[in-house]
Formats: C-alpha cells, sequence, structure tokens
C-alpha cells in the first residue's frame, strides 16, 4: 500500500474515493469465501479503505487510557438502517463496536456513519 497524503474529510465522499486515496486495489469478489459471506466480507473491506481513508497515519493506542477512539453507531427505525450517533471508548476494545474501526475524533466518526451508511449496513447486516 502507498503511503497516504493528508486528505480533506470532505473528499472522501464514496468508496472508490477512499480505495484511490489509500492505494488499495479494488473490492474483490471474495470467491474464495461461501457466498453468504462475500458481502460482509467486501463491506469489511471497503470499511477498513474507508476508515483509513480518513484517519491518514493515526493509529489507535490501546494502552492510552486517556485517548478517545470514536466510533459511528446505528440504529433500527421504521425508516431501516440509519447512523445514530457517534460514541467513543477510552481504552476498551469491544469487537462489538469494530474497535480496529475506529476515529481520533467525533466529527470524523459521524462524517464516516452518514456517508457510508451502505458499507456499515452491509457489514452490520449481513
Amino acid at each position: 500500500m502507498e503511503k497516504q497524503e493528508v486528505t480533506p474529510m470532505e473528499s472522501i465522499k464514496t468508496v472508490e474515493d477512499a480505495l484511490n486515496v489509500t492505494g488499495t486495489p479494488v473490492t474483490p469478489e471474495f470467491n474464495e469465501v461461501p457466498e453468504e459471506l462475500r458481502e460482509y466480507f467486501k463491506a469489511v473491506y471497503e470499511a477498513v479503505a474507508i476508515t483509513k481513508a480518513l484517519v491518514g497515519d493515526w493509529k489507535a493506542d490501546w494502552n492510552d487510557g486517556r485517548q478517545r477512539k470514536w466510533y459511528p453507531w446505528f440504529e433500527m427505525s421504521s425508516g431501516g438502517f440509519v447512523f445514530g450517533d457517534t460514541y467513543c471508548g477510552d481504552s476498551f476494545a469491544d469487537a462489538g463496536n469494530a474497535s480496529r474501526l475506529c476515529f481520533p475524533t467525533e466529527e470524523m466518526a459521524g462524517y464516516a456513519g452518514r456517508t457510508f451508511t451502505d458499507v456499515y449496513s452491509r457489514m452490520i447486516l449481513k
């Protein structure tokens, strides 16, 4: 993967933007895994690229209990799967909250959740 230049958050509007910014190859078809898991793996792959495109070189330090790690939160409503809010954790890694896909700021987590709800939906609901 090529080194990423600093990119304004708002310029990452599509999965293709995230793939281009990070130098990540186009989403594979995952033909090697059972068919019922393919959409899930594609969505995880895309979520990782989106996170990397937005956070750049930032990495969560799970040994630093003071560092906040933000993530988007989603809800099921009468309108379907929707972005609900953002939450943060200081030192715990909760697999249910996709701890590897966290963000350094609330603003960034909210942007990812609102902009890429479809990707998160495929990852969480598939």
